[in-house]
């Protein structure tokens, strides 16, 4: 080894030796500070509409931010990505895209859009490119909502019982209700359905754990959080977390959006 290099190798040590007595432990190894975006589009998954983003979006446009909830269509693949796809061509800057449950899946295909500065996901799945996420998801216990699942020419929905007591727990019972009547009927196909990207390969990303989800095990959560190495948020909530703890999910969207928590810009 030359003498310039040693030199420089040396000093490398000694500055980053000298960070961690100052800063402590993390500041030499510090995560960049994430892209500033004034926009937000959300993804909703199986069983839901844009609706179930309310206590989000009053939120999220309270700290100044421009948002757009998909109305996913939940016929196929192709059809929620071809309307997620055009709501991010509205944009006008940088974007955090948000999924939750299923919609997880359109976040991780279209999340490689120039656009999107940032990926969420709430209670998601992420699946990886090409991957048989149905497969992955049978190495975890099954959430007690699958028994639920009733399907008629080729929809499902999901009956009464299921979605106020394991779909929606931990939601206030009145609005459990509401979202029931409005429920979108999902294509039974649609959860076979693989991507060809994974965007959270390639984009900052974060996840709200839902630790008392009773549609997506919280372990599959949680390991799929840790796969992306995303910022990492646990609510003690269930599947509808986005519903039952919307200043959580909000500030987790801030954060993704390098904006202050919604608590900070009310100040």
């Amino acid at each position: 080894m030359s003498r310039n290099r040693l030199r420089a190798r040396v000093t490398g040590r000694l500055l980053a030796a000298a960070l961690m007595i100052v800063f402590g432990p993390t500041a030499a190894m510090a995560s960049p500070a994430p892209v500033k975006a004034h926009n937000v589009v959300l993804v909703h998954g199986a069983w839901a509409d844009g609706s179930s983003w309310a206590g989000v979006i009053e939120r999220l446009q309270a700290a100044g931010l421009h948002v757009t909830a998909v109305q996913n269509p939940l016929s196929s693949l192709e059809d929620s990505l071809a309307e997620t796809r055009r709501a991010l061509a509205l944009q006008d800057g940088p974007t955090v895209l948000v999924g939750h449950s299923w919609g997880g899946t359109v976040v991780s295909q279209l999340g490689v859009d120039p656009k999107v500065s940032a990926l969420v996901y709430v209670a998601a799945r992420a699946p990886d490119a090409g991957e048989d996420f149905v497969a992955l998801s049978g190495q975890f216990p099954t959430g007690p909502v699958r028994a639920g699942i009733q399907t008629h020419d080729g929809y499902t929905r999901l009956s009464k019982d299921a979605f106020l007591n394991d779909f929606a727990n931990g939601v206030d019972r009145d609005k459990a209700q509401v979202l029931y009547a409005e429920q979108g009927a999902t294509a039974a196909s649609l959860f076979a359905g693989r991507t060809t990207e994974a965007a959270w390969r390639s984009k900052p990303s974060w996840y709200a754990v839902s630790k008392q989800d009773r549609t997506i095990d919280p372990g599959l959560e949680r390991f799929l959080a840790k796969r992306m190495n995303a910022t990492t948020v646990e609510l003690d909530a269930g599947h509808l977390s986005l519903v039952s703890h919307p200043k959580q999910v909000a500030d987790l969207i801030l954060e993704a959006a390098g904006q202050p928590s919604a608590a900070t810009a009310a100040r």
